[in-house]
C-alpha cells in the first residue's frame, strides 16, 4: 500500500470514528442512568470490541463516566461543559435567553428555545419554571415536528410536497399524523402565528410555540412554553401567555434584523 493510500485510509477510518463517538454520545444523553456496553453496541449497530474502544477514549477525555459496579456508562461531566460552552456561542440561544427568562417570570411555566433540523425539532435551550408539577426537561432532546407547537410553527410555511418527504423519514407509518388534518392545522397556523399541540409530548401536556424570524423573513428558530394540560387553560393561553409569546417572539425576530410587513 502507497503512502497516499495509506493517508487516505487514516483520513475515511478517523472521519468514521468522529461520526462513531458523535453517535455514541446522541445514545447516552437518552440513558440518565446509564447503559450497557452490549445495548449500546446494538443501539449503533457497532461490535462489542469496537464499541468499547470509544467508550475507554471518550472516558479518558471525561465525556463519559463508567460506572465500574453497574457495568454501565452514562455521559460525563465534561460532556456537559461543553454542550453549556457551545449553548453560549450560538447567537440564537444567547439572544433568547433573556426572552425565556422573562416568559418564565411572567408565566411561571417553562420556557424553550429549539431549532428546526430537517424532520426533527432540537430543542437547545429551558429555562424551567417553579411550579411544583413539571414537565420532563427537552434540552438536547430531538422530537419529530409533527408531535409539538415548536416543530409545527416552524415548518408551516413549507409546501406539502416537503412535508410529505419529511414524514416518511419520521418512523412508522402508523405514528404519523394523517395529512389532511396536518395541513388543515398548518394552514390555521399560517395565519394566527401561533402553534398550539395537545398530547403530542405526553398525554395531558400541552406546548404552544411561536416563531423567531431573521432579516429576509426565514424561520430561524422557535420560543415555546411547555406544561400540563389543567394549567395552560384556553382563557389563559389566549389571554395571558400567546400574546405575550408572540411580543417577545417579535422583539427578539428585529435582534436578527426582522421587519414585519404591514399591509
Amino acid at each position: 500500500m502507497s503512502k497516499r493510500q495509506q493517508q487516505l485510509q487514516t483520513s475515511v477510518y478517523s472521519v468514521k470514528s468522529v461520526k462513531n463517538a458523535l453517535e455514541v454520545l446522541e445514545v447516552l444523553a437518552e440513558f440518565e442512568y446509564g447503559v450497557h456496553l452490549s445495548e449500546l453496541a446494538t443501539r449503533l449497530k457497532l461490535s462489542a470490541n469496537c464499541t468499547f474502544r470509544i467508550m475507554k477514549t471518550l472516558c479518558e477525555k471525561g465525556l463519559v463516566e463508567h460506572d465500574q459496579q453497574q457495568s454501565t456508562y452514562r455521559l460525563g461531566v465534561y460532556s456537559a461543559t461543553l454542550a453549556h460552552k457551545l449553548l453560549k456561542s450560538v447567537s440564537v440561544v444567547s439572544s433568547a435567553h433573556p426572552v425565556l427568562e422573562e416568559l418564565v417570570r411572567r408565566h411561571d411555566e417553562a420556557a424553550y428555545m429549539a431549532v428546526i433540523r430537517d424532520n426533527e425539532v432540537l430543542f437547545l435551550d429551558m429555562v424551567d419554571c417553579l411550579q411544583p408539577t413539571k414537565t420532563t426537561p427537552l434540552v438536547g432532546r430531538r422530537m419529530p415536528f409533527f408531535t409539538n407547537a415548536a416543530g409545527k410553527v416552524m415548518r408551516a410555511l413549507d409546501s406539502r410536497d416537503l412535508l410529505e418527504k419529511l414524514l416518511k423519514k419520521s418512523g412508522r407509518r402508523k405514528e404519523l399524523p394523517d395529512m389532511e388534518a396536518l395541513d388543515a392545522e398548518l394552514q390555521q397556523i399560517r395565519t394566527s402565528g401561533v402553534a398550539i399541540d395537545r398530547g403530542g409530548l405526553g398525554e395531558g401536556i400541552i406546548s404552544v410555540a411561536v416563531a423567531v424570524r431573521d432579516y429576509a423573513g426565514k424561520v430561524v428558530g422557535a420560543i415555546t412554553l411547555i406544561g400540563p394540560s389543567f394549567r395552560l387553560l384556553s382563557d389563559r393561553l389566549e389571554q395571558e401567555i400567546i400574546p405575550s409569546m408572540l411580543e417577545e417572539a417579535e422583539m427578539l425576530s428585529m435582534k436578527f434584523g426582522y421587519t414585519r410587513a404591514y399591509a
